[in-house]
C-alpha cells in the first residue's frame, strides 16, 4: 500500500510518477526522464515514518525535499533540482538534523565523497554508457584458472617504470609494464582486495592507522575513490568510475580476469555509541542480526552483521553483484566470512540459504565466479567444502596441511621429532574430495591457497616462528598465534647463506605443492618474488612499504620468481596433455601413488610418520602419462626407483619399456645440471633432500 506523506510546497501537483525501484537516484524512470532536473528517490527505511533527501543545489547550499510515497517500507518520490554531481544524504522527515553533520548515506549510492567536516555523502553520477570496444569478458573455466590475490595499491604503489602519477591506482594496474608482468607471471585472474568504498575505524583513526585491506564498507555501489588517479580524482565520481572499468578493460583484453574480494558481511556502522552513517538510521532492525535482548548479534568479530534472512538484505547484495557485472564487466566474487551470508533465522548455516538459490537462478550471474571464504565466527562457524554447487571455497586444510608437511614438520625433524605422513599431503594434492564430494562438487570447488593477505606471506612462513605484530598498537595481540611455520633456526632476516638456502627450497616446495595439486591455486601477490612483512600476519593497518610490493630483488627472490614461473609453466602443459573434462569428472584422469621402491604405496607406509616420500603419476584412461612428480619431505637425499610393475602397466596399456621419464624441474638448485635427464620406468634416481621433482613423460 502507498501511504502520502506531507508533500512540500515545490512538489504540490505537480503530480510526477515515483517508484519504489530501483533504489537510490535515478532518472530513467518512465515518465521522469523526460522532466528535466528531476529524478527518482527510493531508500528502504521502513522503520521511519517519513524520509527526506537533503542535497547539494549550484553554489553549495543544501536544500530538502520529502519522499512523498511509501511502498513496502521503501520510501520514494520524484525530486526535482537533484543535479548529477550533487552530494545528498537522508534524514527523517521532521527530526532535528545532527549536531555532527552526518546524516544517512543512500545504500545504493554509485559514489561516496567526504566533505571537509569528516561527513559522508552519496553523489549522483548518472550511469553513462563506456566504450568497450570489442573487449569482452575472457570467461576463464575453471580447470585453467590461476588467480592472483593483490591490492591495488599495494601491488603498483612501488613499480619503478610506472609513472609516478599511475602508482598506486586503478590506471596503474592497467599500465603495460604491470599486465606484462602479469601475463608474463601466467596468472589468468586478479583477485583484488575491496574496491567497494570502505573507511577507517574509529580505534585505527585514534591510532593514526588506515584500514589498509578495505574490509569496512560503506558502499557497495560506490567505488573506493582513493585508488584513482589525483586527475581522476579531480575530473569526480564519474571518472574515478571511468578509470576502473579502463582497468578492467585493459585486464580483459590481455585474458586477465577480474575478481572482486566484497564484503556483505558487516558495514563501516559502529555500535550504538557511535553516529549512525546509513543503515542503522534507516532500519537498524530489518539491516542488522539481533538477539531477544536487542543488541547485536555478532557472527563477524566486527560488530554488527548484516542479516541475510531479511529479503531487503538479500536483495540489495545481489543488485550490487549484478551492477558490478553489468556496470564494470567484473569477472567473480570472492566473499568475505561468507558462512554468515548463508545463516537462516536460527543463526544456522545452510547451503539451501535464500541468498545461495537468488545467485544460481540469476541470469546475469551466470558463469560468473563466485568463491566463499567459507567460515566465520558464530557458532558453527566452519563450512570448508559445504557451500553449493556454483561456489568454489577457499580451502583452508590445503593451507595447514602443505604449511604442516613441508615447513612445521621440517622444524620438528630438525628438532629429532617425527612429522606427519604423506596421505594428509597426497588427500589435498588430489582435490581434497573428502571435503568436497558430500557437497555433490569435485576438485574444482577447492581454491588452494597456502598464503593469503591475512597471515604470514610465503616468505615469512620459512622465515618466523611467531608473529611479530608490534606495529598494529595492539602489543602483539592481533593475528593468529597458529602459523604452522618454521624459521630454519633463525628468527626473521639472516645474511646466512646456508639458511637462506633452505628457506628458499621450502617456499619453493610449497609453491610447487600449490601449482602441482588438483584444484584452482591462489598465490598471493608477493609470494612469487619472496616478500617479506618481517614477521607481521596481520598487517590489515599498514599502508607502506611493509605491504607494498618491491621491485627491486635479491638473487634469492630472483630465484623464487623464475621457480614460480617455471611450475605455472608446467601447470598449463600437464593440462593441456589432459582430456578437457579433467579433473572436473572423477573417470576423466587419475592418479597413482609410488614409494621408493617404484612400487604401490601400501596402507601401513601411508600412514607412517616415517614415510616422507612418495611418487605421484597423473595420467588420463586413454592410456596416455602426462608426469610424475617426487616428493621428499625428508631432510637427506633419497635414492628410489622410478615406477614400474604391473599396475603401471596396466594404466598405461602397453609395454613401461617404451616410457621415457625426462626430469624438467625442481626445487633443489643444485639439481639444475640434472635438468633434461631421461630415465626408464624402474631406473634409479636420487632425489635431493627437502625437494619436489617433476618429470614430463
Amino acid at each position: 500500500m502507498t501511504e502520502p506523506l506531507n508533500v512540500p510546497a515545490s512538489l504540490e501537483g505537480r503530480g510526477h510518477p515515483s517508484r519504489p525501484f530501483p533504489r537510490g537516484v535515478h532518472d530513467d524512470v518512465a515518465g521522469i526522464a523526460d522532466v528535466a532536473d528531476t529524478v527518482n528517490v527510493s531508500v528502504f527505511a521502513p522503520e521511519l515514518g517519513g524520509v527526506d533527501v537533503w542535497f547539494t543545489v549550484p553554489g553549495g547550499e543544501l536544500a530538502p525535499a520529502t519522499l512523498t510515497e511509501l511502498t513496502d517500507g521503501a520510501h520514494h518520490g520524484a525530486v526535482e533540482g537533484l543535479r548529477p554531481g550533487a552530494r545528498y544524504a537522508f534524514w527523517a522527515h521532521g527530526a532535528e538534523r545532527p549536531e555532527s553533520g552526518q546524516l544517512l548515506v543512500d545504500p545504493y549510492a554509485r559514489a561516496i565523497e567526504q566533505d571537509d567536516d569528516g561527513n559522508y555523502w552519496g553523489v549522483y553520477v548518472p550511469d553513462a554508457g563506456f566504450d568497450w570496444g570489442e573487449i569482452r569478458r575472457p570467461h576463464i573455466p575453471w580447470r585453467d584458472t590461476v588467480i592472483y590475490e593483490a591490492h591495488v595499491k599495494g601491488l603498483t604503489m612501488l613499480h619503478p617504470e610506472l609513472p609516478e602519477e599511475l602508482r598506486g591506482t586503478y590506471a596503474g594496474l592497467a599500465h603495460p609494464a604491470m599486465i606484462g608482468y602479469l601475463r608474463e607471471l601466467g596468472v589468468t585472474a586478479v583477485e583484488l582486495l575491496p574496491l567497494h568504498f570502505h573507511i577507517d575505524e574509529p580505534h585505527l583513526r585514534e591510532l593514526g592507522l588506515p584500514n589498509y585491506w578495505g574490509y569496512n564498507t560503506l558502499g557497495y555501489f560506490a567505488p573506493h575513490q582513493d585508488y584513482a588517479t589525483a586527475a581522476a580524482r579531480a575530473a569526480g565520481p564519474a571518472a574515478v568510475r571511468d578509470e576502473l572499468k579502463g582497468m578492467v578493460k585493459h585486464l580483459h583484453a590481455a585474458g586477465i580476469e577480474v575478481i572482486l574480494d566484497v564484503v556483505y558481511n558487516h558495514t563501516a556502522e559502529g555500535g550504538p555509541a557511535e553516529p549512525a552513517l546509513s543503515w542503522r538510521g534507516l532500519a537498524d532492525h530489518h539491516y542488522y542480526r539481533h538477539t531477544a535482548d536487542g543488541h547485536y548479534l555478532d557472527t563477524t568479530g566486527c560488530g554488527n552483521t548484516l542479516d541475510f534472512t531479511e529479503p531487503a538484505v538479500i536483495r540489495m547484495a545481489m543488485d550490487s553483484l549484478r551492477y558490478w557485472v553489468e556496470e564494470f564487466q567484473v569477472d567473480g566474487f570472492r566473499f568475505d566470512l561468507a558462512a554468515t551470508l548463508g545463516r537462516d533465522g536460527n543463526n544456522a548455516f545452510t547451503p539451501e540459504h535464500p541468498f545461495f538459490a537468488a545467485i544460481a537462478a540469476s541470469e546475469t550471474l551466470t558463469g560468473v565466479k563466485m568463491i566463499a571464504e567459507p567460515w566465520d565466527v558464530g557458532p558453527g562457524g566452519w563450512q570448508t567444502g559445504r557451500f553449493p554447487r556454483g561456489f568454489a571455497d577457499w580451502n583452508d586444510k590445503f593451507r595447514d596441511t602443505v604449511r604442516t608437511f613441508w615447513a612445521a614438520d621440517h622444524g620438528r625433524l630438525a628438532a629429532g621429532e617425527h612429522g606427519s605422513s604423506v596421505a594428509s599431503l597426497a588427500t589435498v594434492l588430489a582435490g581434497s574430495r573428502d571435503l568436497f564430494a558430500p557437497s555433490g562438487r569435485g576438485a574444482l570447488a577447492s581454491v588452494n591457497f597456502v598464503t593469503a593477505h591475512d597471515g604470514f606471506t610465503l616468505r615469512d612462513v620459512v622465515s618466523y616462528d611467531r608473529k611479530h605484530n608490534e606495529d598494529n598498537g595492539e602489543e602483539n595481540r592481533d593475528g593468529t598465534s597458529d602459523n604452522h611455520s618454521y624459521n630454519h633456526g633463525v628468527e626473521g632476516q639472516t645474511g646466512d647463506a646456508g639458511i637462506n638456502h633452505e628457506r628458499l627450497k621450502t617456499a619453493s616446495n610449497m609453491m610447487a605443492t600449490l601449482l602441482l595439486s588438483l584444484g584452482v591455486p591462489m598465490i598471493t601477490a608477493g609470494d612469487e618474488r619472496g616478500k617479506t612483512q618481517t614477521g607481521n600476519n596481520n598487517a590489515y593497518c599498514q599502508d607502506n612499504p611493509m605491504s607494498w610490493l618491491h621491485w627491486d630483488l635479491t638473487a634469492d627472490q630472483q630465484a623464487m620468481l623464475g621457480i614460480t614461473r617455471a611450475l605455472v609453466r608446467i601447470r598449463r602443459e600437464f593440462l593441456a596433455n589432459q582430456p578437457y573434462t579433467y579433473p572436473a569428472h572423477d573417470d576423466s584422469g587419475f592418479l597413482l601413488w609410488f614409494n621408493t621402491a617404484g612400487e604401490p604405496l601400501q596402507e601401513e607406509e601411508w600412514v607412517d610418520p616415517g614415510t616422507r616420500v612418495m611418487q605421484l603419476l597423473i595420467g588420463s584412461p586413454e592410456g596416455r602419462l602426462d608426469g610424475l612428480v617426487v616428493f621428499n619431505g625428508t631432510l637427506e637425499p633419497v635414492e628410489l626407483t622410478l615406477p614400474h610393475g604391473e599396475e603401471l602397466r596396466e594404466f598405461i596399456g602397453r609395454d613401461e619399456d617404451d616410457l621415457r621419464f625426462d626430469l624438467r624441474f625442481s626445487t633443489d638448485p643444485d639439481d639444475r645440471p640434472r635438468r633434461g635427464t631421461v630415465l626408464g620406468a624402474g631406473a634409479a634416481h636420487t632425489v635431493a633432500a627437502n625437494s619436489v621433482a617433476v618429470f614430463r613423460c
